[in-house]
């Protein structure tokens, strides 16, 4: 870096935005407002003289030399990050984990074999159907329903996911469709056109729905085989299946509570689906 005097909170703004890829999502990060954030790269590439970001309507990509300024950057938070840390957290580590809201509830309620009973490790679990970058730090580990194309991610299959659809009888023939563009939801949008709908717009939603005796929910096969009183109505809907991946970046992969997590995670999502869905439904 050239001898020009910064300031170390614009330092650390600048690496927000690169990782969150925008001003938005890093206002959410920061608690600083988008405007607010704007201006302070515009600061700050007007001390460097150079540009840092291409802007536009998607969000801030950096440039070659933005790039080149956060390997700079991050190379000099990971070696002062320790003296910021409180006494507490230099006892743990915080491991991200992003997932969809099944998936997420599976580990949730299996939280305590996902950190084998240590507590060197603080679990944030990051809910939400849309993919979080891994590679921007969003996330540390991630499920995914896809191999994941980007570069310097490591994965792994842990197995094969399955649906079917779910009511507590048979003679229920209203469904429960979750507003948005998932692969289950765009199944009942083409598949079940002539059925009343019930709309939500969460999918946790349509699991009590199903339960409570109002609807017929779309479900993966390993909740709704676990949930009391539902029983399978259709067959499993070889259309949804896929196989699911478990996700870590490169580099922080080899950190040994990072690393522990994500043999504990593979444990517990591959014993998960090897018993694989039952054929055949009641009506």
């Amino acid at each position: 870096m050239n001898e020009t005097k910064f300031d170390w909170d614009d330092l650390r703004l600048f690496l927000e935005v690169a990782r969150a890829g925008g001003l938005a999502a890093a206002s959410e990060r920061t608690g600083k407002s988008a405007p607010t954030l704007g201006r302070r790269m515009l600061h700050l590439e007007k001390e460097l003289g150079k540009e840092l970001f291409h802007r536009h309507a998607r969000g801030y990509d950096l440039t070659e030399d933005g790039h080149k300024f956060k390997r700079e950057i991050d190379e000099i938070a990971s070696r002062i990050a320790p003296l910021h840390r409180s006494a507490e957290d230099s006892k743990t580590t915080l491991v991200k984990i992003s997932a969809g809201t099944w998936v997420t509830l599976f580990l949730a309620r299996n939280i305590q074999k996902l950190t084998g009973g240590s507590g060197d490790v603080r679990l944030r679990f990051i809910s939400d159907e849309a993919v979080l970058d891994i590679g921007h730090r969003e996330a540390v580990i991630g499920v995914r329903n896809r191999r994941p194309e980007q570069i310097g991610l490591a994965c792994r299959t842990v197995g094969r996911v399955h649906f079917a659809g779910y009511a507590v009888t048979p003679e229920i023939q209203t469904w429960v469709k979750v507003l948005g563009t998932t692969p289950s939801a765009l199944w009942l949008r083409d598949e079940i056109r002539c059925a009343d709908f019930v709309e939500v717009t969460s999918p946790r939603s349509a699991l009590d729905l199903a339960m409570s005796g109002q609807a017929r929910a779309v479900l993966p096969t390993f909740i709704g085989d676990r949930e009391s009183p539902l029983t399978r109505v259709t067959d499993p809907i070889a259309e949804l299946s896929h196989d699911q991946w478990l996700v870590s970046h490169e580099e922080e992969r080899f950190v040994p509570e990072i690393r522990r997590t994500i043999e504990y995670m593979a444990k517990l999502l591959t014993e998960l689906h090897r018993e694989g869905p039952r054929s055949g439904a009641p009506g």
